[in-house]
């Protein structure tokens, strides 16, 4: 709930400084939900995100600032760590898009190639940083199942999933039964 609700980042400007507040009647219980919908208890860490996603672009822009944030808080990260990826990925999508918009006005050759480049590897790497949210959020486990079956000529085999529920032994039954695959 807080991650959708979270308020929004104002900038003061005065000159070339820029002040980061929150958009909250009050300022404590905003800071406390932003920093449950960043996945985190520390003020610290939510100050230096914060002025991390600020500084990411030329200069600060409050709409691109609250854009990023957005993006961090959509992605719901569940501790600092899935915060901190959560925002390069929404950096990566910044400066991607940045790119594609430089690739549709070029003007000659080099400057197609360097902003194709760019934008390729911007776009891999967007997609290496979900694969590597994916694995973190699932303890990076992969389930592998090899099955070798080896029948013999007028044998017969069954492919699948099979599950053995346990029998009731019969006294004479039990030692002459084929056991199941």
């Amino acid at each position: 709930w807080a991650a959708q609700t979270a308020p929004r980042i104002k900038l003061q400007k005065s000159g070339k400084a820029a002040a980061i507040s929150l958009d909250h009647p009050d300022q404590s219980v905003g800071w406390l939900v932003l920093m449950e919908a960043l996945g985190t208890a520390d003020a610290d860490f939510t100050d230096g995100l914060l002025h991390q996603l600020a500084n990411a672009g030329r200069e600060i822009d409050e709409h691109g600032l609250n854009f990023m944030l957005s993006v961090v808080k959509g992605i719901v990260p569940r501790d600092q760590i899935e915060a901190m990826l959560a925002a390069q990925m929404a950096i990566t999508h910044m400066a991607t898009m940045t790119f594609a918009r430089r690739l549709n006005h070029v003007e000659n050759i080099p400057q197609q190639d360097s902003a194709e480049r760019a934008f390729n590897k911007l776009a891999r790497t967007f997609a290496t940083q979900l694969e590597a949210l994916k694995r973190y959020r699932t303890g990076g486990e992969q389930k592998v199942t090899v099955q070798q079956v080896s029948v013999s000529e007028g044998g017969q085999a069954i492919v699948g999933n099979v599950t053995q529920t346990p029998r009731e032994a019969a006294p004479d039954n039990a030692a002459t039964s084929p056991p199941a695959l």
